[in-house]
């Protein structure tokens, strides 16, 4: 059983005057306690990631960066073929942008987690997640790295001794090969009975698959997307449920450190 998680929740996805999903941000950072912020190339824009960086800070939420393809018009859920060294590339010059405004906010930079299709591309390609983890040791070793627990992404990670969190998806459907079942537009869900998985995660470790069986799920956080419909209200479910088992909600760093 888990007696302390992570709820971390995509943020910033905007731009300009334009906002994806019906979730202000000012909802979310009251519930999460880990949030990835958008940061230019599926959505994002400085404004956007000066503010989020701000509302973290206030919460005292873990400041992470949600780096993703250069696919604005498709929010990153399509896949590019790129060189490994271009999509590091990609990744680090967005993880150095929001770090930056995290300096100007006094927050360190606490995780990197690449959004949508980068996130299962890296999942899939072995090659991509040792270039990513190499780089990142090398540029901040103490950045964490979030993936999912049936990715090359983490036995690359644990491999080469990397700070990772594995998530577990509220949100999202599981394969019975324990990856999530990638969608392009999340629908509409009850938030007592994601409230319910996830606490079936946290006591059994264990999840029912789009297919109807069960399976062993291991993981440091649980995510909810902000674009599915009525997160606010899926968050407040899950904290709710959790915290009333006697399971705690912390940043991912400090369940990390629970864990040691």
């Amino acid at each position: 059983m888990r007696e302390i998680v992570d709820l971390n929740c995509d943020m910033g996805e905007g731009f300009g005057h334009w906002s994806y999903g019906d979730a202000p941000d000012e909802a979310l950072m009251e519930v999460i306690s880990s949030a990835n912020v958008a940061a230019g190339f599926h959505a994002g824009d400085p404004n956007s990631m000066n503010r989020v960086t701000a509302l973290a800070k206030a919460h005292g939420v873990g400041l992470g960066v949600h780096p993703a393809y250069k696919d604005l018009q498709g929010f990153g859920r399509r896949r590019i073929d790129a060189a490994d060294d271009e999509l590091v590339n990609d990744i680090l010059y967005q993880i150095g942008a929001l770090r930056e405004f995290g300096r100007r906010h006094g927050v360190t930079l606490q995780h990197v987690k690449p959004h949508g299709a980068l996130y299962m591309e890296a999942a899939r390609n072995e090659d991509l997640s040792r270039h990513l983890v190499e780089t990142l040791q090398q540029m901040s070793p103490d950045l964490i790295l979030f993936c999912m627990g049936a990715s090359k992404t983490y036995e690359v990670a644990k491999r080469l001794s990397h700070p990772v969190v594995r998530e577990f998806y509220s949100d999202r459907d599981y394969g019975d090969d324990g990856m999530i079942v990638f969608t392009r537009k999340p629908t509409a869900m009850d938030p007592d009975t994601l409230a319910r998985k996830c606490l079936r995660a946290c006591q059994d470790g264990t999840v029912e698959t789009a297919s109807g069986k069960i399976i062993d799920v291991a993981f440091e956080s649980i995510c909810v997307h902000s674009d599915t419909p009525g997160a606010v209200d899926i968050l407040r479910a899950i904290r709710a449920t959790l915290k009333g088992n006697g399971i705690s909600i912390a940043p991912a760093k400090d369940v990390l450190a629970h864990s040691i």
